[in-house]
C-alpha cells in the first residue's frame, strides 16, 4: 500500500488528531531514511525502529501544543531528532565505535531531504518495474522471476521451460530482458525515454 500524499501541515494535523492512516503513512514515508542512518552508523534494525519510534513520540508531543509551528520540512525535523537521539545512544554505548565521518558533518536538513528523495525515487522505480513485469506476459514474466528472484540456473530454466539446452534458455532470458527494458523505459505516450 502506498503512503498517503500529504503536505507537512496535513501530516501535522493528522498526528495532532491521532489519525491512524496518517501515522501509518508517516512510518512508511520517513522510516527508511532513518533506518539507513542508524544501520550505517553501527546500529541494528531494532535500534532504528526504536529511534524512529522515539522521534515520532517527540514530534507527537510537540504537535499537541497549539503554538507548535514546523519551521522546516517534516522529513528534516524527524531526521534531525532521530540523529540526535541516535548520537545520544551511541555515546552511552561506547566511545570506541567508528561512525561514518559524514555523520557529524554538514547540514542535517539537506541530508534528510536527500535521503527521503532517494528513497521516494527508488519506490517509484520499484512500482514502475512491478508494473512493467506484469505487462511483460508469459513465459517471460516467470522466466525472469525464476532467474532473478528464485536464482534458478540456466540448466534448471531450460528443463522447466522445455528449452533444448542452457544456451537456449540464456538467449530467451536475454530476449525477455530486452522486452522488459523496452516496456520499463516507455513513457505514458508510448515513446521511449
Amino acid at each position: 500500500m502506498a503512503a498517503l500524499t500529504l503536505s507537512d501541515n496535513e501530516y501535522i494535523e493528522g498526528l495532532r488528531l491521532s489519525d491512524n492512516a496518517v501515522i501509518r503513512s508517516v512510518y512508511k514515508k520517513f522510516y527508511p531514511a532513518i533506518m539507513r542512518m542508524v544501520l550505517n552508523n553501527n546500529g541494528t534494525e531494532q535500534e532504528a525502529k526504536d529511534v524512529f519510534q522515539e522521534s515520532i513520540l517527540v514530534l507527537y508531543h510537540h504537535v499537541q501544543k497549539q503554538n507548535f509551528i514546523l519551521s522546516c520540512a517534516l522529513q528534516t525535523y524527524l531526521y534531525s531528532v532521530a540523529k540526535r537521539l541516535w548520537l545520544k545512544q551511541l555515546s552511552k554505548k561506547s566511545g570506541t565505535l567508528k561512525l561514518d565521518e559524514r555523520f557529524y558533518e554538514g547540514d542535517d536538513f539537506a541530508e534528510a531531504e536527500n535521503e527521503t528523495a532517494v528513497y521516494e525515487e527508488r519506490e517509484q522505480n520499484l512500482d514502475k518495474m512491478h508494473e512493467s513485469i506484469n505487462q511483460l506476459g508469459e513465459p517471460c514474466k516467470t522466466l525472469l522471476t525464476d532467474f532473478y528472484i528464485a536464482r534458478m540456473g540456466m540448466d534448471e530454466l531450460a528443463e522447466k521451460f522445455g528449452y533444448t539446452n542452457a544456451d537456449n534458455a540464456k538467449n530467451q532470458k536475454y530476449k525477455c530482458l530486452q522486452r522488459l527494458k523496452k516496456i520499463f523505459f516507455l513513457d505514458k505516450e508510448g515513446k521511449t525515454l
